[in-house]
């Protein structure tokens, strides 16, 4: 059997998948599994032999759709399902009018409007992994929790040494930005942690973010702070998991590092400012402990994803301060 999965967006979302797909490509050895996601994500699922990434655009249009179906019908023989848009939904409408076999993941994104908009049924919800394992058995295919790391990329990890040769002392990474300002804590706060971390002169800091802005930003704290070396934008995704694997402890806000972390069993400290874990986005086996965020507010979580607005005005939930986070290192 081939199965199609779909999981278009986005680099935190799809890194999520991985633990899943990764049982199912030890489980069901003789099927073949073919990854349809955004382009440069391939490395995550490198090392499993049956499973096949293919790029798609996130934003594909209607006429895209149909290439798709054209291009796959003969090829494929179900579908998972794992983003539930639109396009998807009619892409699968299309492939099971062709008679296969289809699975949507369910979201349950009622329930979650209900927590985040009304502030009611404020229960923990399924984790994203429960509902990708939910979906694969409805399409018959059984999944376990074993995975714990990806395999070792050895001419990554070559060139990640080459480029910061043999770890000495304590190496830290720190990803301190996010998509929405309501998950990232203060510019402030950031180099305070910094500024602590780095009285220690056996500690190194590792600075990871994506995009131009972020990248520059980086590359200037690179510059202000003695034994800080900003990776963004510089490091290919196998590249910057092979650094990951060598560091102590990651940093990071409710956002992909979190979960980019957990592909190579790096421990996270994550930061929760709007969002919530309770909604089901915690990193993959990533210990409860190790989540810092405010208990005290009763309006988070106030957004499943990050949102750029406040509804009172002060972003309360980002008030969380360095010394909280450098204790739990």
């Amino acid at each position: 059997m081939t199965y199609l999965i779909l999981r278009l967006a986005t680099l935190g979302n799809v890194a999520m998948t991985v633990p899943v797909i990764a049982s199912l490509s030890r489980r069901y050895s003789n099927d073949r599994f073919v990854v349809a996601s955004k382009k440069d994500l391939a490395s995550m699922f490198a090392s499993m032999p049956n499973v096949e990434f293919r790029e798609v655009d996130n934003h594909i249009d209607w006429k895209g759709i149909f290439a798709l179906w054209r291009s796959w019908r003969d090829e494929i023989d179900g579908v998972i399902d794992l983003q539930d848009l639109p396009r998807t939904r009619v892409f699968d409408a299309l492939m099971w009018l062709s008679g296969k076999q289809v699975t949507r993941v369910h979201y349950g994104r009622f329930r979650k409007h209900l927590i985040t908009k009304l502030g009611i049924c404020k229960h923990t919800l399924p984790t994203e992994f429960d509902r990708y394992r939910d979906a694969f058995r409805r399409a018959g295919l059984e999944t376990d929790e074993a995975f714990e790391a990806i395999p070792t990329n050895s001419a990554a990890a070559k060139k990640v040494k080459e480029r910061f040769g043999d770890k000495d002392g304590r190496w830290i990474g720190l990803a301190p930005f996010a998509k929405s300002r309501s998950n990232m804590l203060p510019y402030r706060v950031t180099k305070d942690i910094i500024e602590i971390l780095i009285k220690d002169k056996h500690t190194y800091i590792f600075l990871f973010g994506a995009g131009e802005v972020e990248c520059e930003m980086l590359r200037q704290w690179a510059t202000v702070f003695p034994r800080t070396i900003s990776v963004a934008g510089c490091l290919k995704l196998k590249e910057e998991l092979e650094l990951m694997r060598m560091l102590d402890v990651m940093i990071c806000m409710d956002s992909a590092n979190q979960h980019l972390s957990s592909l190579v069993g790096l421990r996270a400290i994550s930061v929760w400012c709007a969002t919530h874990p309770m909604i089901g986005f915690a990193g993959w086996k990533q210990r409860p402990d190790d989540i810092i965020q405010r208990h005290d507010l009763q309006c988070r979580p106030c957004t499943c994803h990050g949102t750029n607005h406040c509804r009172y005005g002060n972003y309360a939930c980002r008030q969380i301060e360095a010394e909280t986070i450098v204790k739990q290192i």
